[in-house]
């Protein structure tokens, strides 16, 4: 695995030893401080999705209409660089949506419907 040893002698050379005490209690300050900042990302995040403003770079205006119109599937196949793939969504416990992604393109295999009982 990559380790940064020139980096960790660089800086005990460089610097002098604290005391444990001293160590133990800078530790429980940063931890505490990086609970508190994570605590209020979880909460900031869950609000947006439960206002309605998960897709935030729709909600802001960063989203073109074309972008709006491509399914999120394409998007995904893009990001991690795959050009055949078969997509399917589902809600809920049920098979919704099924289609094929080539070369970044929908394709439509197979349609399954809801059926309302």
């Amino acid at each position: 695995m990559f380790r940064l040893r020139w980096l960790r002698r660089m800086v005990r050379r460089h610097t002098n030893p604290i005391e444990e005490e001293r160590a133990i209690k800078w530790q429980r300050r940063l931890s505490l401080t990086y609970m508190i900042v994570a605590t209020n990302a979880f909460i900031a995040c869950t609000y947006m999705c439960f206002t309605g403003r998960a897709d935030w770079a729709d909600y802001y205006g960063f989203k073109s209409p074309e972008d709006k119109e491509i399914p999120s599937g394409v998007v995904w196949a893009k990001t991690l660089g795959m050009e055949n793939v078969k997509v399917i969504k589902i809600s809920g416990f049920k098979k919704v949506d099924e289609y094929d992604v080539v070369n970044y393109e929908k394709v439509r295999s197979n349609t399954v419907q809801e059926k309302s009982e």
